[in-house]
C-alpha cells in the first residue's frame, strides 16, 4: 500500500487527506479501538468532535499508539453551546484535556449558529497561544460563510461540508478560493446511497481498476483535492478505505465522474429548523 497524500493548508500547516471519522462511534472504548485499528494501516488522521462524545477515546488511542504526536492529526469541533470569546476560551482548554494533548491540529467551529464570530476570535487567540494550530468552519454555507471571511485575521484553513459526486460543491469552492479555504467531506460516500454507488461509471472503472465503487469515489476525492474521513467500525472496510494509493483515474475518467453532479444531497433542512434543532442541546464534558 503506498504512502497517502497531504493537503498543505492556507497557514504551511501539512494535513493527511484520508483519515478517520468517529462521528456516531458510540462510547470512549469503542472508539478508542477504532482508532488503534486504523492506525496499524497507517491513518494519520481522525475527525472527532465534542459533539460526538468520544474525544477521550481518541486522545487514549493516541497516546497507546506508540506513534510521534506529530505524526498524527487530530480534528475536533466546538458545539454552538460553546460559542463566545469567554466561553470558547474555558471550551478549548477542557478540549485539550479531554483530548489529554498539548495541542489540537485543527479546530472548527461545528455549527453557523449562535455567538460564532466571538468565538472564531477566541480560536484565533488560541493559535497564538499554541494550543491550536489551524482553524476553520463546519456547516457554514449561508452568508455567515462570508462574513465569518471577511472579520477573520486567520483564514479558515478547511470548511467541512456535505460533498460527494451527486453533490461536488463547486460553487462553495470558488467562495472560499480566495481565503485559500479547503473542502473537507463528511457523506463523501453520499451517506451510503445506493444510486450513487452502483453509478455504471464506478462500477465499470472498479472493474478495470481491480477495487470496489466505494475506492473509485473515496479515489475521486482524493484527485479532486478534498480532505475525506470515511467512518466505519468493520475491520474489512477500515482497511479497504485507505487502500487507495496505488491507482489513479486518468482525467477522461475524471471528466465522467463530474458530470454525476445533479444537485443532490442527502442532508436537506433549512436555517431554522438547524437552529430549533440544535439550540437546546449541549454535549457533557
Amino acid at each position: 500500500m503506498k504512502k497517502q497524500t497531504y493537503i498543505t493548508l492556507n497557514n504551511g500547516c501539512k494535513i493527511p487527506q484520508f483519515g478517520l471519522g468517529v462521528y456516531m462511534v458510540i462510547g470512549d472504548e469503542a472508539t478508542r479501538q477504532n482508532c488503534l485499528d486504523a492506525f496499524k494501516l497507517g491513518y494519520r488522521h481522525i475527525d472527532t468532535a465534542h459533539a460526538y462524545q468520544n474525544e477521550r477515546g481518541v486522545g487514549a488511542a493516541v497516546k497507546e499508539s506508540g506513534i510521534p504526536r506529530n505524526e498524527i492529526w487530530i480534528t475536533s469541533k466546538l458545539w454552538p453551546s460553546e460559542y463566545g470569546e469567554e466561553a470558547t476560551a474555558i471550551a478549548i482548554d477542557k478540549m485539550l484535556s479531554r483530548l489529554d494533548t498539548d495541542y489540537i491540529d485543527l479546530l472548527l467551529l461545528h455549527q453557523q449558529f449562535g455567538d460564532y464570530i466571538g468565538a472564531y476570535k477566541a480560536m484565533e487567540k488560541a493559535v497564538t497561544e499554541g494550543k491550536v494550530r489551524s482553524i476553520g468552519l463546519s456547516n457554514f454555507e449561508s452568508e455567515r460563510l462570508e462574513e465569518v471571511l471577511a472579520m477573520a485575521t486567520i483564514k479558515p484553513a478547511v470548511l467541512q461540508v456535505e460533498c460527494h459526486p451527486y453533490y461536488p460543491q463547486n460553487e462553495l469552492k470558488k467562495r472560499i478560493a480566495d481565503a485559500g479555504t479547503v473542502i473537507e467531506c463528511w457523506y463523501p460516500l453520499g451517506h451510503g446511497d445506493t444510486g450513487l454507488m452502483q453509478e455504471p461509471v464506478f462500477t465499470e472503472l472498479a472493474e478495470k481498476y481491480k477495487k470496489t465503487n466505494a475506492q473509485i469515489i473515496l479515489r475521486w476525492h482524493i484527485q479532486e483535492g478534498n480532505i475525506i474521513f470515511p467512518k466505519t467500525t468493520n475491520p474489512e472496510h477500515l482497511k479497504a478505505n485507505i487502500d487507495i494509493f496505488d491507482f489513479e483515474l486518468t482525467e477522461d475518467e475524471m471528466n465522467k465522474i463530474k458530470k454525476l453532479d445533479n444537485g443532490v444531497r442527502f442532508y436537506v433542512m433549512s436555517l431554522a429548523d438547524q437552529e430549533a434543532q440544535l439550540g437546546a442541546w449541549k454535549p457533557e464534558d
